[in-house]
């Protein structure tokens, strides 16, 4: 679960981010973001109807979103607030799919502080 000072919950932010944001599509996830002027940064998630009638497949696919973002959270940027949109067919992928997917939108973004180290 991510921290609760990472989520993104107000409508307000979610318009924001729509209206004012720029986005990248990877695969089977688009992602809008735009800076927030804080110390932290905030994710929202949706997960629409159509990639999956059945809610417990909606809410799984957003589980495995926020536990990615939760593991990369100490190599991110700060001050940016984001939202991860599930495309139809990413019901089918794993956990590892999503991550290198996830991983390719933040390194495009330049939101991924990049070291040395090998990526995990």
């Amino acid at each position: 679960m991510l921290p609760k000072n990472n989520r993104l919950k107000k409508k307000k932010d979610f318009e924001n981010i729509f209206k004012r944001g720029r986005s990248v599509k990877e695969d089977l996830l688009s992602f809008k973001w735009r800076p927030n002027g804080l110390k932290v940064s905030r994710f929202g998630f949706i997960v629409s109807q159509k990639v999956s009638k059945k809610a417990t497949v909606r809410n799984k696919i957003k589980r495995r979103l926020r536990e990615i973002l939760k593991l990369n959270l100490p190599r991110l940027e700060k001050g940016i607030d984001g939202i991860f949109i599930a495309f139809p067919g990413s019901e089918e992928r794993n956990f590892y799919d999503m991550e290198a997917s996830i991983k390719n939108i933040f390194i495009k973004t330049k939101i991924l502080k990049i070291s040395n180290e090998r990526l995990k």
